[in-house]
């Protein structure tokens, strides 16, 4: 037991030892290119899937193992881990530690919220469509770490609110409980029982929202220790945590900016077949926007029916006097939206920047006109999204956000100085580092299996796959991206299987387009489990959720998605790309060589 003990505690360091130790006769008895790249492919995949070491570590062995196997000189490795992504992640970084310091993105929410209504359905969808509105801009982590404290102080006002409504309305009736309840009140989280009673049901109230309110099973959140008035409260409770994660992740895929996996996709596709020119922050859009739209209004469905049942009368009733709970959730929401006073000017700049940066963005190369890009003609394709990206990025340093004063020995204050819209230093708590260099390493795997020949020797061997159908190949493509994604990294899973599907889509002469944009999309599919992804963990930890409510939703939100980008991709995708005919841009496989 005391062996087993140890090997428990010292179980990443073993796997660290002995993974490179049990390979090491790949390379050794096959002695080539291709076996040399596959031996570091599957350390680093071993490693990125178990997190034995720090995925960004991890990331550096490439750096290490192919200059030693002679794959690239450390010269050619070191080139590939800063790439064109890292320009446009500085520039969209730039923007979110803005919007962050100024609290717009709480400004966003709360107003969404304000516009769509006070009923808790339509609540959850005003929470749902401004995180994934800011998800398209952060990245899904900084979403969620920035909305999920509005939207659980919203929460905690809405339940006192509501107990406070139901206490009133108890005590209007001559002072003695309502015989049409059964509940048991709690007031800032301390318990009081002597108003429980257990009587029949009134009649006509039957609807399943009301069966969950009505039933008294008190839990304690283990996190804050309070404990829920009512069952529908903690449903609500679940709901709201689940549709901020789940939406943050949603609105990342609508952009390529909005999360790592798409940046990875695009940098890699580009790099790979740089004829296309296809893909661009305005192509990206038009493919995944309405595959985004379909998937959160299905999810907000699919959850809603989930913990609070789906009551369409009372959810689209016109004209209808709001009751005093309803109101309650206005008042909050608006006292919340109060406090952040009136819009200021730094705000007013950060979001005029927002909209230029977009703007440009859309309008480089839209496709369907001429775009500002051909401005520069004389030097096509130099201009790309990092170039608009940092442009903006640099104006966040320049642009003065306040004065900065002093004391004159007189006593007189002056100005003596400004202060900008961000500082480097606040730039920098905001900048992750380690998925830059964990993309860096995915860029230099890329480069070395092209450089060894291993991708020309995987997709070979997979192009026996091209005798099945094409939905099937995708479908089941994206069920292991899926499953994967589960428990690994977003980021590490797409860099892991890029490299292999794309010469997979060369074999089987498919347009590579067909394969790697539903893998991409379903990469970001991390729902079922708090470690799948680092916004599940964020909502995890307000300790409202157990790990089975996310498993039961997060299998529905998969479903849900992989169907509707399968829907997407033999429907609007296909006139958007041509994915029906394999494209000059592509390299044409042939008795084992590629031109």
């Amino acid at each position: 037991m005391k062996v087993l003990s140890y090997i428990f505690v010292y179980r990443r360091l073993l796997l660290i030892v002995f993974t490179p130790l049990i390979l090491l006769p790949l390379p050794i008895i096959l002695h080539t290119k291709e076996a040399e790249c596959a031996y570091t492919l599957i350390v680093i995949a071993v490693f990125w899937l178990t997190e034995a070491l720090p995925l960004s570590v991890t990331a550096l062995l490439p750096g290490l193992m192919f200059p030693l196997f002679g794959i690239m000189s450390s010269k050619q490795v070191a080139s590939s881990y800063f790439k064109d992504f890292h320009l446009l992640l500085i520039g969209v970084i730039c923007l979110a530690t803005s919007i962050e310091k100024w609290n717009l993105h709480k400004r966003i929410a709360l107003k969404m919220v304000l516009i769509v209504g006070v009923n808790p359905a339509w609540l959850t969808l005003g929470f749902m469509c401004s995180t994934a509105f800011l998800s398209m801009w952060l990245s899904n982590t900084s979403t969620a770490a920035m909305v999920m404290p509005i939207v659980e102080a919203v929460a905690q006002q809405i339940i006192s609110a509501g107990a406070q409504v139901k206490a009133t309305q108890m005590t209007y009736f001559g002072g003695s409980t309502n015989h049409g309840l059964e509940i048991e009140e709690c007031v800032d989280g301390h318990e009081t029982n002597e108003k429980k009673e257990k009587t029949t049901p009134v009649s006509g109230h039957n609807n399943d929202a009301e069966n969950i309110s009505n039933n008294v099973e008190l839990e304690k959140n283990p996190v804050t220790g309070n404990t829920y008035p009512t069952k529908k409260d903690h449903m609500m409770c679940k709901l709201m945590c689940l549709c901020i994660t789940y939406s943050s992740t949603i609105g990342g895929l609508t952009t390529i900016t909005g999360t790592s996996t798409n940046l990875i996709f695009a940098e890699h596709f580009n790099a790979r077949y740089p004829k296309c020119r296809c893909i661009n922050f305005g192509s990206w859009f038009l493919l995944s926007f309405p595959a985004a739209v379909i998937i959160l209004f299905l999810s907000w469905i699919w959850l809603q029916w989930l913990f609070l049942g789906f009551d369409f009368k009372e959810m689209f009733k016109c004209g209808k006097t709001k009751t005093d709970e309803q109101k309650a959730y206005a008042d909050v929401i608006k006292q919340e939206y109060k406090k952040l006073g009136p819009i200021r000017y730094q705000e007013i700049i950060t979001l005029v920047l927002f909209f230029i940066m977009a703007l440009l963005w859309f309008s480089r190369e839209p496709g369907f006109v001429t775009g500002w890009s051909e401005l520069f003609s004389k030097y096509s394709g130099f201009a790309t999204d990092s170039t608009v990206a940092l442009l903006i990025g640099l104006l966040f340093f320049l642009i003065p956000a306040q004065k900065l004063t002093k004391t004159t020995p007189t006593g007189e204050i002056v100005a003596f100085d400004y202060s900008p819209l961000i500082t480097w230093k606040e730039f920098q708590s905001v900048m992750p580092w380690d998925i830059a260099i964990l993309v860096g390493g995915g860029f230099a795997l890329a480069d070395g299996c092209v450089e060894s020949g291993l991708s020309l020797w995987i997709g070979n061997k997979l192009s026996p796959l091209g005798s099945l159908p094409e939905w099937l190949i995708i479908l089941i493509s994206s069920l292991l991206v899926t499953s994967l994604t589960e428990v690994a990294s977003n980021a590490a899973t797409i860099t892991l299987l890029l490299p292999i599907l794309s010469p997979l889509a060369e074999a089987i002469h498919l347009n590579p387009l067909y394969i790697l944009i539903p893998s991409t999309l379903c990469t970001s599919f991390a729902f079922l489990l708090p470690v799948a992804n680092p916004s599940n963990a964020i909502v995890f930890s307000y300790g409202h959720l157990k790990v089975m409510d996310m498993v039961k939703a997060g299998l529905g939100v998969n479903i849900v998605g992989v169907a509707v980008v399968m829907l997407g991709t033999f429907t609007w995708m296909v006139p958007l790309f041509d994915l029906h005919t394999y494209p000059a841009w592509a390299p044409v496989a042939s008795n084992g060589t590629t031109p």
